[in-house]
């Protein structure tokens, strides 16, 4: 006895062609052109707005013509989720073209490898090795901090906790994410000011004002990671006897550990262009400090302030200083990429 094939499905409705999108839209921003030309206001914000407006209007009136109500919806909906998505971007890419384009005249190995002893007045030499150490110091002694603790944090509230310990801590995270840096960097200062005294200054403060920062941030987005870790996981470790404390080194963590080196990145770059708390805690110097415990120390954030305060030729190393604080979070962010890369499951990649 044979089987009759299947009936073929049949489309009922038509479907416009791939191009026609954008035909629509090089019509919309045609006619958008053409209107803001006759009214003498032509200019590339309200012919990115008002672009918009006529393209959603014509996209969705061509759809429901042509294609039905339901795909004049969709339509409709993928054309604002674009538009957000563009309007997200404007403030980006012009911060890049910003900083890039101010930034990029003064840039320049000699500035990466100079420090600012000698220089004073109109002067422009000078460079921001100085202050490249000691963002890497005082940034390191507040990742060195934040992230165990953030991590062990996020594993006890996820695999342990519970009752009103938990809800304690949880609220204890949420409150300090609101923190005022400046309030942090008091903190920091006033803890050493009762040890050392007021004289005393050095990266090490600067550190734990900004891990007091940072650590909420890396507590909420671990959280956030081993909970999506999938039950089945850990109970098919426990299947095997395999205890709880190495379920979680070997099956959680390895598998939420993309995700979690990537919110220990996004923590690290909310806090390394912090100004505040470091002008309280660690001061600002013209000259190499490579000791991370004793002395003032100058960091980017403090530099750049500092230089575009004074203006003139300050001003333009103010700009490559904001440049070369961009890429080193550029940096960090590749090397959080990698990291993810190498040590995440295969099936994760």
């Amino acid at each position: 006895m044979s089987v009759a094939a299947p009936p073929v499905p049949t489309r009922t409705h038509r479907r416009l062609p791939g191009w026609a999108p954008y035909v629509v839209l090089a019509g919309s921003v045609a006619l958008t052109a053409a209107l803001l030309l006759a009214l003498g206001s032509l200019d590339i914000a309200p012919l990115f707005f008002v672009g918009a407006i006529v393209y959603a209007v014509a996209i969705t009136a061509v759809s429901t013509v042509i294609e039905g109500r339901r795909w004049a919806t969709d339509r409709l909906a993928t054309t604002l989720v674009t538009f957000a998505f563009l309007l997200a971007l404007i403030p980006l890419i012009s911060l890049l073209v910003k900083v890039v384009g101010d930034g990029a005249g003064r840039f320049s190995w000699e500035f990466l490898t100079t420090d600012m002893v000698g220089i004073f007045g109109s002067m422009v030499e000078g460079g921001v090795a100085h202050a490249i150490v000691g963002t890497i110091y005082v940034t390191g002694i507040a990742g060195l901090i934040s992230v165990p603790l953030g991590i062990f944090t996020a594993i006890y509230l996820v695999e342990y906790g519970s009752g009103p310990i938990k809800r304690g801590i949880t609220l204890l995270v949420d409150v300090m994410t609101g923190i005022p840096s400046i309030v942090a960097g008091l903190f920091a200062y006033t803890l050493f000011l009762v040890i050392f005294g007021p004289a005393y200054k050095s990266a090490l403060i600067g550190g734990i004002a900004l891990a007091v920062l940072m650590t909420p941030y890396v507590i909420r987005s671990a959280e956030e990671m081993l909970k999506l870790v999938p039950n089945e996981l850990r109970e098919a470790s426990y299947a095997l006897g395999v205890p709880k404390w190495l379920t979680i080194v070997k099956v959680v963590l390895r598998t939420a550990v993309a995700g979690i080196t990537s919110g220990v990145m996004i923590a690290t770059a909310r806090v390394i262009g912090e100004t505040a708390p470091l002008l309280v805690t660690v001061g600002t110097t013209q000259a190499m400090n490579w000791d991370a415990f004793d002395g003032r120390i100058e960091t980017l954030p403090v530099y750049v302030f500092r230089q575009y305060a004074q203006g003139g030729p300050a001003a333009d190393r103010a700009w490559a200083a904001a440049l070369t604080l961009l890429l080193i979070v550029m940096a960090l962010n590749l090397v959080g990429r990698l990291v993810s890369k190498f040590f995440s499951p295969k099936g994760g990649r």
